[in-house]
């Protein structure tokens, strides 16, 4: 999914490290460090390996309120495909409802009359757990958002996230009542699921970890270093599937969400997935600087985004990790509903996700500019 950039004064929200005495600090699990899957633990300020492989309760739990209100029509969708059946039948075999079932027609109603909410689902990656994401919500709400009272920077800094994206009185009573309802949710059923599928996908997380750091990352980190991507989280998310959420900080402190994998050999599906988030570094200014602003206004561009983003991966992998191009094609052509050939995936995957030829140039071009011509 499109970046959400936001530059918050060295307070190092992603990896925990932001302390004060409004919004608490809180932790993350870490595959490197065996810790995916368990509880929370309290990570050193500097990440151990550049884009350590991680997973966030907190994250998926954000990430799935959204996907149960979302109608998910997209080309790519912006969650795992089937996942809120999936999810619905989970919770009948709880039997339980919650708040985001008796609240879910308010919330769906807010959604669709102010459709920029959709942007809040980039709020998570900003904060440590849940319980910093509801003090600063609590706090928010107090201050009638008007957060430059506040004094401590770190706080205001993440303050400015929810802000941002809940900046008028009737958004922030939407995130007064979506927050309410994941609390409730996770107390009587996420938290018991999210435990669950770690301990079950925990040999896939690794798989990942290993894959990435061991392959794959070293492959793309010149590419990453010159797109302001140098390090950050790489998290595995389980409402996710092609379409992931990128959180840029600064160069070292960047977060990117992507899909969990059901299984070891699907775990290569990741990094396809972080591919497609990382390029949307070049996919994004090729298309600002090749359509007009008329079609800006239109939607156009909108249009074009998604398809790019998945044919820019292609092109980016082409050039760093040409033995992952069929791979990838054929996890896009199934994220996106589409027929998958027995033979070469390359015109099935260049017809499903067509873009303008200046676009594609640019992208090609900038690319190279990026790799150093290799």
């Amino acid at each position: 999914m499109s970046r959400y950039s936001m530059l918050l004064a060295g307070a190092l929200l992603a990896s925990g490290c932001a302390s004060t005495p409004a919004i608490g600090g809180g932790g993350t699990g870490s595959a490197a460090g065996g810790a995916a899957g368990g509880a929370a633990q309290a990570q050193p300020a500097a990440a151990v390996l550049p884009w350590e492989v991680k997973t966030r309760e907190h994250v998926d739990l954000w990430l799935h309120g959204y996907a149960m209100l979302t109608n998910d029509t997209a080309l790519v969708p912006l969650f795992r495909r089937g996942y809120r059946e999936e999810m619905l039948r989970r919770r009948t075999q709880f039997g339980v409802t919650t708040l985001l079932d008796v609240n879910r027609e308010r919330l769906v109603s807010r959604l669709q009359s102010n459709p920029a909410l959709v942007n809040g689902q980039f709020v998570a990656l900003y904060f440590s757990n849940f319980d910093q994401v509801r003090q600063g919500t609590d706090l928010l709400l107090q201050l009638q958002g008007n957060i430059a009272q506040v004094q401590d920077p770190n706080s205001r800094a993440l303050l400015a996230v929810l802000a941002g994206s809940f900046p008028t009185g009737a958004d922030r009573e939407w995130l007064r009542l979506f927050v309410a309802s994941l609390e409730d949710e996770r107390a009587k059923f996420y938290h018991d699921y999210w435990t669950g599928e770690q301990r079950v996908r925990l040999a896939t997380i690794r798989s990942v970890d290993s894959l990435w750091q061991g392959q794959y990352r070293s492959r793309l980190q010149r590419y990453l270093n010159n797109t302001q991507l140098e390090s950050g989280d790489f998290l595995l998310s389980l409402p996710l599937g092609g379409e992931g959420r990128t959180a840029t900080f600064a160069k070292k402190q960047n977060a990117i969400a992507v899909t969990l994998p059901a299984s070891q050999g699907a775990a290569i599906e990741a990094i396809y997935a972080f591919v497609h988030e990382a390029i949307s570094a070049v996919a994004g200014p090729a298309i600002t600087d090749n359509i007009t602003p008329t079609e800006q206004r239109s939607g156009v561009g909108n249009q074009i985004a998604a398809s790019a983003a998945v044919r820019g991966g292609a092109m980016l992998l082409e050039r760093t990790a040409p033995n992952l191009v069929d791979g990838y094609m054929r996890f896009y052509l199934r994220t996106a509903g589409a027929a998958v050939p027995t033979g070469s995936a390359t015109a099935a995957f260049n017809a499903k996700f067509a873009i303008p030829e200046t676009i594609r140039a640019a992208i090609a071009r900038q690319l190279e500019a990026v790799l150093g011509g290799i």
